[in-house]
């Protein structure tokens, strides 16, 4: 055996997070549908937003776990939203209550992981006011940034034994609040170093960094899950021109081996924008592979 042949690059294993065909605006769509449109296109998973689910009864989530089956899908991921920012210790016992709620529901469905937020210093403001203030980065009156460290720290690491017993990873976001830049990011992931703690990498959430491909670059190596934001039609609140070919060779360098969701974001409706999401991202991975060189 020759051992200094290059390894191979890991195959894209490409799906789609429910919220591509649901963006929080009525009529919400069911992630039935959603199963059915990803194995239309040819994906390899789904992942599923908390939110958008119409029950947590045991029959709703054994009845979505056999149909993901019977379609030949994985459901790789649980995004959930909640938020360890808060002074009152009270109201972290209930984001973490919920956390703990949720893992139980992966388990229950299969699912390996769950997206978490680390929580910001809400202003209470609008999102248009949050992307105005850089993501609501700067502490209340009377507390430091880190205070807020130690709350969002303290409450994933009162998660984890029963991640770890369930089998559920934790996955941390660069959504916002306290990881709006990745350094602050990698602080909490690095502070907390656990193996049952990784990180997703939303492409289009480093807005506010001067090198968004640099700030992808500093938590390349603890990301397991990419979303790979896509706004065909035009972004909800704005619209980047991402080089997603430079943003996966960054992630395969790291050895990154996990899935790409698409979280298709734009005006256009999901029926023709993810075919384009699909075939544009699929492009870009080859082009990722072939000129590894150039990350």
């Amino acid at each position: 055996m020759n051992n200094d042949l290059p390894l191979a690059r890991p195959a894209l294993r490409l799906g789609t997070s429910t919220y591509s065909y649901w963006h929080f605006k009525p009529p919400r769509t069911p992630i039935e549908t959603v199963l059915e449109e990803a194995h239309k296109l040819g994906l390899a998973g789904v992942e599923i937003l908390h939110r958008q689910m119409e029950s947590e009864e045991n029959s709703y989530l054994q009845r979505l776990k056999r149909l993901a089956f019977q379609l030949g899908l994985d459901l790789y991921n649980l995004s959930i939203h909640q938020d360890f920012v808060w002074a009152e210790a009270e109201e972290r016992e209930k984001q973490i209550a919920h956390t703990l709620h949720c893992i139980d529901l992966a388990h229950e469905l299969g699912i390996p992981s769950i997206r978490v937020n680390s929580g910001g210093w809400r202003k209470g403001g609008s999102f248009d006011e949050l992307i105005q203030a850089k993501g609501w980065v700067d502490p209340w009156p009377g507390y430091t940034k880190e205070d807020g460290f130690r709350w969002c720290m303290d409450a994933i690491a009162a998660c984890l034994p029963h991640a770890e017993r369930q089998g559920v990873m934790l996955l941390l976001e660069n959504h916002w609040g306290l990881t709006t830049f990745a350094d602050d990011m990698a602080h909490i992931l690095e502070t907390v170093n656990s193996p049952w703690l990784k990180a997703i990498l939303d492409m289009g959430n480093f807005y506010f960094e001067p090198d968004m491909y640099a700030a992808m670059a500093r938590i390349a190596p603890h990301v397991w899950l990419a979303h790979a934001k896509t706004y065909f039609g035009g972004g909800t609140w704005y619209t980047l021109e991402l080089d997603y070919a430079r943003v996966f060779r960054i992630l395969l360098d790291a050895g990154f081996q996990g899935y790409v969701s698409i979280e298709m974001e734009g005006a256009e409706p999901a029926e023709t924008a993810m075919p384009k999401s699909v075939a544009m991202l699929q492009q870009a991975w080859q082009e990722a592979v072939a000129s590894p060189e150039e990350g």
